[in-house]
């Protein structure tokens, strides 16, 4: 058994397909095929269900699973710390960061990083707060990035920068001619435009609605979308209100295709989670002081 074979039975029991697996890790198909193949015989074991044209994880395979991600995490703790005795000139860093952090503040710290230290490799996964908790707690990342209070064990959690949320409707909505969201004003009598379930930012506003008093089922969701863009989109072109943070809507407010009503949304942090049993590398450690600057 080797650690490529290993990387590819768990990209494929991620992807439960052998064409997508094979071209996450840049694979022909027939290799992954055969790798599998290969492992199975070996051990005299299946572990996979191959139906028409699906693949589904055996019950040896599901139990495999997490083995192969501790050994794959432990290879991969030893070879940064080989990279830590090359004193940072050369190694990987591999991030994983929900949407507002990645398209309004990560890239400029990641810049940073790569310009003080070329050597090091950085690689970014853009997802929600959900699944960067997960890559995180599984070990397929070092750091993740994320924007709203998560609550789970294993994890270090650090505060490295703060952001601001707003309530922004279009020129034409019904709000837009208020200041603030006045006791006058029913968040029930608008349709709202939202991120999907989730999202940092979808969390903090159904926090934020359920301590006004109003249950989140109650509200009209017009539109869910996956990008902090598709909404203030949607919400410029009428579609409903939301809450974004300043960062998504900033230009937005000065252009006046979008504004903003006066409403005591908390400040948030934007958290750096990392697994408490992962090793500590210099390059984790020199990212981690660079996001704090």
């Amino acid at each position: 058994m080797t650690l490529d074979q290993l990387r590819i039975f768990v990209a494929v029991a991620e992807q439960q397909h052998v064409t997508r697996a094979a071209n996450t890790l840049a694979l022909s198909q027939s290799a992954v095929s055969s790798s599998i193949a290969a492992l199975e015989a070996q051990y005299d074991i299946k572990l996979f269900h191959r139906i028409r044209r699906n693949i589904v994880l055996t019950d040896a395979g599901r139990q495999f699973l997490d083995e192969a991600r501790a050994v794959l995490t432990r290879a991969s703790s030893a070879g940064n710390m080989l990279s830590d005795l090359a004193g940072l000139r050369r190694g990987t860093l591999s991030l994983a960061s929900s949407q507002t952090v990645a398209n309004y503040w990560i890239p400029k710290v990641m810049q940073r990083f790569r310009t003080r230290y070329p050597g090091i490799s950085l690689n970014l996964t853009i997802t929600n707060t959900e699944q960067v908790v997960r890559q995180v707690d599984e070990g397929t990342v070092d750091l993740g990035f994320v924007e709203d209070q998560v609550d789970t064990n294993g994890l270090e959690i650090r505060a490295v920068a703060q952001d601001e949320l707003m309530l922004v409707v279009a020129p034409t909505h019904p709000w837009a001619g208020h200041d603030s969201m006045s006791a006058d004003i029913d968040m029930r009598d608008s349709i709202w435009v939202l991120r999907e379930q989730g999202s940092g930012t979808r969390g903090i506003f159904e926090k934020m609605v359920r301590s006004s008093g109003v249950d989140p089922s109650e509200l009209e969701i017009g539109l869910e979308l996956p990008s902090n863009e598709a909404v203030r989109t949607a919400v410029e072109a009428g579609a409903g209100a939301t809450v974004m943070s300043r960062l998504v809507a900033a230009g937005s407010l000065s252009a006046g295709t979008l504004t903003a009503l006066h409403w005591p949304l908390p400040s948030r942090n934007f958290l750096m989670l990392r697994h408490e049993q992962r090793y500590v590398t210099e390059a984790m450690r020199a990212f981690f002081e660079m996001a704090l600057e």
